[in-house]
């Protein structure tokens, strides 16, 4: 179907000038490495570099944390906890959806008394990463930190970076709230290596979770696989579907609410209404005039915001597809038919009533979500995240165990594999009387 594009990002390819790339990786690999080698020394060193931060413990007392609690505004402190309340309430019925069972596999037949299970257990460390820098998220304490609570992880460590040399009191008031275990003031790639590799006086932990900047993000990456991590997050996403039933100063209010994450923020209008996405158009140039965070929420619409018309609302469910953004908002006459017609998002909110940026910060669901298309194969963070699926098997009945050791002999010798089939027919003689030359060889050499 015919798609015409209203605004289009601007093509990056004509103009090849410009400050020099920054090598993110080696940099990060560089930091890693010499945390690895020299623990707290290079902690502190990289502190003092990017953060101008160098207190005689990273690790915030008892004391500290009070104060902290006590530095914020009482309305603040009620704030965290009312989204608190709503987070592990959502948190705790996904994980009370998460069942572990026992089943008999065939009760009846001759494989009678093969139980098989599955448990889920939490993860035994987290590490939980709460940026700070231009805005301090205290909100990622309540999904991080919270959520593994939630999961039953046993020790939760948070990590957040000073403010311009500052404790940031709401921060931390969140992520003791939020049930963290320990709390250090640190950030950037020296916390994520010192998370994950362990120093003297920080233990190492066996997942981290939590959005960062990119220097964060590749440090998450090159150390996924010693440990575990949530997602591999890119830049904030927002796409909205409109209809022509859609308010344009609503499109416009909501575009801008997640391009002024950073100035590399896509925001796409997907729309069936000419009318609509112009007029939206309109109005976020407007509203640019006079938002605070116009600088961040201009530069990213500039260069990667996009305004589509479409032919139908069938073909708009198919494009947003397509773009598999993090935040997906449905601004249609039927909201819910989103629900049966997508299938590729990180979030969705449906309706006028509902915006994302209750997602970022109230509502409940955690914002931890995948973006540069990772929502084709995975979704947000949740509780499960924290989770290890892990299974156990028993066999009780003599008939069942031999019966299962000439079957595995067989399928064994289709791969190659004698020495597994050997444990199988280990059984069958064991408990049918199954004769096998190689067990009589041994049994006549070792008489």
């Amino acid at each position: 179907m015919a798609r015409q594009y209203l605004k289009t990002k601007p093509n990056s390819s004509g103009n090849s000038s410009g400050p020099p790339q920054i090598d993110v990786a080696s940099i990060v690999r560089g930091v890693i490495d010499d945390i690895r080698a020299n623990g707290d020394t290079a902690v502190r060193k990289y502190s003092e570099k990017f953060d101008q931060w160098s207190p005689a413990s990273f690790r915030l007392s008892r004391e500290d944390i009070d104060a902290a609690i006590a530095a914020c505004p009482k309305q603040t402190i009620e704030d965290i906890k009312e989204v608190q309340k709503n987070v592990r309430k959502f948190a705790q019925a996904q994980k009370d959806s998460i069942m572990d069972f026992e089943c008999e596999m065939q009760p009846v037949r001759r494989f009678k008394g093969v139980f098989l299970g599955q448990k889920s257990l939490p993860i035994n460390s987290v590490g939980a990463y709460i940026p700070g820098g231009r805005y301090p998220l205290l909100a990622s304490a309540h999904m991080t930190i919270l959520t593994a609570k939630v999961a039953g992880v046993p020790n939760v460590v948070g990590c957040t970076p000073p403010i311009r040399g500052q404790v940031p009191n709401a921060t931390v008031a969140a992520m003791h709230l939020a049930g963290a275990d320990e709390i250090y003031l640190l950030g950037g790639v020296q916390a994520i290596a010192a998370m994950a590799c362990g120093t003297e006086t920080m233990p190492r932990v066996d997942f981290i979770a939590g959005p960062g900047n990119a220097f964060v993000a590749e440090a998450k990456r090159q150390l996924f696989g010693e440990i575990g991590i949530d997602l591999f997050a890119g830049p904030t996403e927002i796409l909205i579907v409109a209809d022509e039933t859609a308010d344009p100063f609503t499109v416009a209010t909501d575009i801008l609410s997640q391009a002024e994450h950073g100035p590399d923020s896509p925001a796409v209008i997907i729309t069936t209404s000419e009318r609509v996405g112009r007029q939206s158009i309109h109005v976020i140039d407007e509203l640019l005039k006079n938002l605070p965070t116009a600088e961040l929420a201009g530069t990213s619409w500039a260069q990667y915001g996009e305004a589509i018309l479409v032919d139908s609302l069938d073909e708009a469910w198919k494009l947003a597809d397509e773009y598999a953004s993090e935040h997906v908002q449905i601004l249609t006459e039927r909201p819910r038919e989103a629900l049966e017609k997508m299938t590729a998002y990180g979030a969705l909110f449906l309706g006028e009533r509902t915006c994302v940026s209750y997602g970022d910060k109230v509502i409940g669901t955690n914002h931890v979500l995948p973006t540069k298309k990772a929502a084709r194969y995975t979704g947000g963070l949740w509780v499960g995240k924290f989770l290890r699926t892990v299974t156990y098997q028993e066999v009780t009945n003599d008939t069942a165990s031999g019966e299962l050791g000439r079957l595995c002999g067989r399928a064994a010798r289709a791969e190659n594999f004698e020495g597994h089939a050997r444990s199988g027919d280990l059984r069958a003689q064991k408990y049918l009387n199954e004769k096998y030359e190689w067990i009589g060889t041994y049994e006549r050499e070792n008489v």
